[in-house]
């Protein structure tokens, strides 16, 4: 019998590799943090656990978000798009979400035909990532 996570899995259109973009946006505030790509697995996993996973392009594996710097995203809403080829998570982000570690990944702005940092890391990277 197929659950109900599995419907949901199923019904969104993922592209030829398989794979969907997920943006990650706190809850509470509506900041977008990030956008990342889950495959039918991860889609799964997040709906099953509550901890949002996603697909790791770059490790060809699933990526649970906070694993090696424990910046977790808890999921509190799970939502798809009209064309169901796009994925809301609606997260309850502990720290920060950028592996840069800003608060979200959304820091270069165009602005007045330059590009401007528009806000600096809130964890040193080696912090985040032990590599001290």
């Amino acid at each position: 019998m197929t659950t109900a996570n599995e419907q949901i899995a199923d019904k969104l259109k993922y592209n030829e590799n398989g794979l969907i973009p997920a943006i990650a946006q706190q809850h509470d505030t509506g900041e977008v943090l990030m956008m990342a790509w889950m495959n039918r697995d991860a889609v799964l996993e997040t709906l099953s656990t509550g901890r949002v996973c996603y697909f790791s392009r770059s490790r060809g594996k699933l990526w649970r978000k906070g694993e090696s710097s424990g910046q977790i995203q808890t999921l509190v809403d799970f939502r798809y798009d009209c064309d169901q080829d796009t994925v809301l998570a609606q997260v309850d982000q502990l720290g920060v979400a950028c592996h840069t570690g800003r608060r979200n990944c959304f820091y270069f702005a165009a602005r007045d035909g330059a590009e401007v940092v528009i806000s600096q890391p809130e964890v040193a990277v080696d912090e985040l990532y032990g590599k001290k």
